[in-house]
């Protein structure tokens, strides 16, 4: 093992660093929070051994209740079969038909 190594140059910091002085913190509103339906149980829904392609379900969200069949889902969004995209926040409950 050869102990002459080269020294490593490291530049000198003179000014004072304030690195995290400040936080910030975002929450939802308590509305909003109770309103929407877990993602697990979208989750269900999707890795049941009974959804193959798609899947019949009953949405009731904050404007309508409907019937469709499920095909997919984005990160924020419901697919269905009709080509509709139903947003999951404004989703208040979910059944399967």
């Amino acid at each position: 093992m050869n102990k002459n190594l080269p020294n490593v140059y490291a530049v000198p910091i003179e000014k004072k660093i304030n690195n995290n002085k400040e936080t910030y913190i975002s929450s939802l509103n308590d509305e909003e929070v109770g309103n929407n339906i877990p993602i697990e149980e979208i989750d269900k829904i999707f890795n049941a051994r009974e959804h193959v392609y798609k899947t019949r379900v009953k949405i009731k969200t904050k404007n309508k209740e409907e019937e469709v069949e499920l095909i997919g889902k984005t990160n924020d969004a419901l697919l269905t079969l009709d080509g509709q995209k139903i947003k999951i926040e404004e989703i208040l409950e979910i059944k399967k038909v």
